[in-house]
């Protein structure tokens, strides 16, 4: 079966696994204390232009997220996001239930948040009888599969600093981002304000890795214990820098981020005429989204394995992953053009 489900899906790309081998010698320091995760550390914040920034490596995606979180939110405090936000819909209730917080969901029409939308709930700031706002949430690229220009991103972390807020980006595809936007990762977060960044690898061709990055270190005092009291630290730690070293080292994280997101761009293309087909968003980063017929979505799912992201419109995510091949973009679009 051809899968267009998720790029978790895909496999861990032969380099990784080929670094973490090397790496795989001698008895060394655990818990970060060995030389290749201070080397991945170094790696991530050349690539952020970050040098005072901190960095932790974890296991997964909902680690990251709460762990970056955590320095800065209180039970009392709320947390701003889209509806469609992975921290609101597909954690599992992990910050409500870890953190005690607060999540302020906002509805959008592709994923992304605006000063515009936000302003309101800086409301009754100061009053002990609400929860009070002070960190505002965005995916990059968004669980809708569109792109936050850093315009957007620098107007966002303007108005979280000028209401005493923070802003952390879920960098889970933060690959995917870069690749499309044509940038470096920090020319659209360092040089933005981003405070907190999850920057995601499993997504992107890694097996379990991803990293919480601090950018002003008086905000990290206690992320060590953060991480550590949310089962987050790895003994063996070498093996987590070992796959962001694989992807970083050269242009890898590149490499697989484009041809995801050019396999995405070839399936809309071959499908866009088609008038059965509602394509419901921006193609921008790795992900098409439409709408079909219920019993069309029956049809193509035995042979071919994707989600149905609304159930009420019938609309689906076709999601293209670091090894998808256009072979299997072609078929699958001829596919949905016989139906």
């Amino acid at each position: 079966m051809i899968s267009f489900a998720s790029d978790n899906y895909a496999p861990a790309h032969p380099k990784v696994l080929e670094k973490m081998a090397q790496v795989n010698q001698n008895h060394l320091p655990a818990y970060g204390n060995d030389p290749f995760s201070e080397q991945a550390k170094t790696l991530i914040k050349t690539h952020l232009k970050a040098p005072a920034a901190e960095v932790f490596f974890v296991f997964n995606g909902t680690g990251a997220n709460v762990i970056a979180i955590e320095n800065v939110v209180h039970s009392w405090n709320s947390l701003i996001c889209a509806t469609t936000a992975h921290i609101n819909v597909d954690e599992g209730g992990a910050p409500e239930k870890i953190l005690g917080t607060k999540l302020v969901d906002l509805p959008t029409k592709d994923g992304k948040l605006t000063p515009e939308l936000i302003s309101p709930v800086f409301t009754r700031m100061g009053d002990e009888h609400t929860s009070q706002p002070n960190l505002i949430s965005i995916t990059q690229s968004t669980e809708m599969g569109t792109l936050y220009q850093p315009k957007e991103i620098k107007a966002l972390a303007e108005f979280a600093h000028k209401n005493n807020a923070f802003l952390h980006m879920d960098g889970a595809r933060l690959s995917n981002a870069a690749a499309s936007l044509g940038v470096g990762f920090d020319e659209f977060t360092t040089a933005c304000g981003v405070d907190l960044l999850s920057f995601g690898g499993t997504k992107n061709g890694l097996i379990a890795a991803e990293a919480v990055v601090i950018f002003n270190p008086e905000l990290a005092k206690n992320t060590r214990w953060i991480r550590k009291s949310n089962m987050q630290l790895a003994s063996k730690h070498r093996f987590l820098a070992a796959q962001f070293l694989a992807l970083l080292e050269t242009d890898l994280w590149k490499e697989n981020a484009t041809n995801a997101n050019q396999m995405a761009q070839r399936l809309r293309a071959a499908i866009v005429n088609n008038k059965k087909i509602e394509i419901t968003q921006e193609t921008q980063a790795n992900a098409v989204f439409a709408i079909l017929k219920k019993d069309d979505i029956t049809k193509l799912q035995k042979d071919f394995h994707f989600y149905i992201w609304n159930d009420q419109t019938n609309e689906v995510r076709w999601m293209c992953s670091w090894d998808t091949t256009p072979a299997q973009v072609d078929e699958f679009a001829k596919a949905i053009n016989s139906l």
